[in-house]
């Protein structure tokens, strides 16, 4: 068979062939092209790809996509005689830069009968699917905030790591590729770290666990790591993700001091104090106090609802307590009686503010006993009553000074708020001056009964009960005693 015979049965092998194939001679002339080869460099003909080697290197620029960067286009190191194993390339056709191919390229040498070398054949594989898929994983991986690392199963070396793995660790780029998951351990520490091994070494899927990094600063990281096997080229990887616990346990510390340093001061706070549920006044827990002062203890408040403790005195009072929490999430300052345990009554002043423990939302209710305070300004209402019913012998000085003993802390409005008729406002100035019913009645031309009945409803507006109460409520809100200025208009 001659030469040629030759050259064109193998012509005619490798023409249907889905790999590019491109020939060339010894004189650097490209002597043929199959159509995958063309297709690969978007032309349709071999006068298109170029007669020589020259041709071809003007028309097509290259670039290559390995670590290795050689200045010669692949048709010159094949025509110099150098073997190409796996090398990819970027070509781009001069004339229309915007369309690429990747080339993935390996060389073959044809011999004569004698041995020599007869033709050179350069084979490309076009891989530019996979090296964009490949492109854009790699972008997606580099720029995942969350931590990762590559490991190679074949020989268990890291080939890609992220900038998220080596912020959180402090390792370089340098310090992690091409070294062992043994050297930089990503499953240092790891809760069932045998179990771990086994998946890496099968090539399974390695389920989240504990672990702890050890850092090259000699610290170490908690983290949740878990790897998935994957394709990465052509080769059978794992991707190892983590997540970062040190945040989590550091505020998971914060959190449990504050909360026992909250749990310290409540215990032993002085002043009786419950932590309930804000959502129904559930009872969650009860200081030492609350024990001292009213008497029941944890096993039998914890878990009951307000009404069900028999705290309150009056269902009133509790519901008056729970409306203003609900509608303001908290309660400055509010006088009920409460019950100890034998049932005496105890004056208190109690005040909740909302908070938040773990994820609950509760109320903080302290209840500070005033019996003294409250014992202390009975008497001191029934002192001045006492000497209210007959004042015609006290100087105007004196009935001041009595007045002006105690002034409410529980009302701060004025009267405007209060929406008092003119002839309420006239009540009022004229009982702050001193003066019974009978007199008003004759001062204002009323009977008594009219004027007990404007009294009545003076009462109700300031929330009050006793004559006494009224005084002083006048008193601290600007009414002076006798007084009765521009207040006189009737209705």
């Amino acid at each position: 068979m001659t030469e040629g015979a030759d050259r064109s049965e193998l012509r005619q092998i490798i023409a249907g062939l889905s790999e590019g194939v491109i020939l060339l001679e010894p004189d650097r002339r490209i002597t043929w092209a199959n159509a995958a080869a063309l297709a690969m460099h978007g032309v349709g003909s071999l006068g298109d790809l170029g007669r020589t080697v020259e041709e071809y290197r003007e028309r097509f620029t290259l670039r290559y996509r390995t670590s290795r960067a050689p200045e010669r286009t692949p048709l010159e190191r094949v025509v110099a005689g150098e073997i190409l194993r796996g090398d990819v390339v970027e070509v781009k056709r001069v004339e229309s830069a915007d369309q690429s191919f990747v080339h993935s390229l390996r060389s073959l040498v044809a011999t004569d009968v004698s041995g020599r070398p007869s033709s050179l054949a350069l084979i490309l594989k076009d891989i530019s699917d996979q090296f964009e898929a490949e492109e854009r994983f790699e972008r997606t991986f580099n720029a995942n905030p969350a931590p990762a690392v590559i490991c190679r199963l074949s020989d268990l070396r890291h080939v890609k790591v992220n900038a998220g793995f080596l912020e959180m660790t402090g390792y370089s780029r340098e310090a992690v590729i091409g070294r062992s998951v043994y050297e930089v351990d990503v499953l240092a520490g790891a809760r069932s770290r045998d179990l771990a091994i086994q998946r890496l070494n099968e090539g399974a899927t390695i389920p989240q666990m504990e672990a702890c990094l050890q850092l090259p600063d000699g610290g170490t990281r908690f983290v949740i790591v878990a790897g998935q096997p994957i394709e990465f080229g052509d080769e059978a990887c794992m991707l190892f993700s983590f997540a970062d616990l040190d945040l989590r346990r550091k505020a998971e510390t914060a959190l449990r001091q504050s909360e026992e340093r909250f749990a310290k001061a409540f215990r032993l706070t002085p002043v009786p104090t419950i932590l309930a549920r804000a959502e129904d006044f559930t009872v969650l827990s009860i200081n030492e106090a609350f024990t001292r002062v009213f008497g029941p203890g944890e096993d039998r408040i914890i878990g009951r609802s307000p009404a069900e403790t028999g705290l309150w005195a009056t269902d009133e009072a509790r519901m008056r307590f729970e409306e203003s929490v609900r509608r303001s999430g908290s309660e400055p300052g509010l006088e009920a009686c409460l019950r100890h345990e034998s049932g005496a009554e105890i004056d208190c002043l109690i005040a909740a503010e909302r908070i938040d423990i773990g994820e609950e939302a509760c109320m903080l209710v302290v209840l500070q006993d005033i019996s003294e305070r409250k014992a202390g300004e009975r008497e001191l209402f029934q002192a001045i009553e006492a000497v209210m019913a007959d004042t015609s012998w006290f100087s105007r000085g004196l009935i001041e000074t009595l007045a002006n003993l105690r002034r409410p802390r529980t009302q701060e409005r004025g009267t405007g708020s209060l929406n008092l008729t003119g002839r309420e406002r006239q009540m009022l100035s004229l009982i702050c001056g001193g003066l019974d019913d009978e007199t008003i009645a004759r001062k204002l031309g009323l009977s008594r009964n009219t004027v007990r009945n404007h009294g009545a409803a003076l009462y109700r507006k300031l929330g009050v009960h006793k004559r006494t109460e009224v005084i002083l409520w006048g008193r601290s809100h600007g009414f002076p005693l006798g007084t009765l200025g521009s207040e006189n208009s009737p209705d």
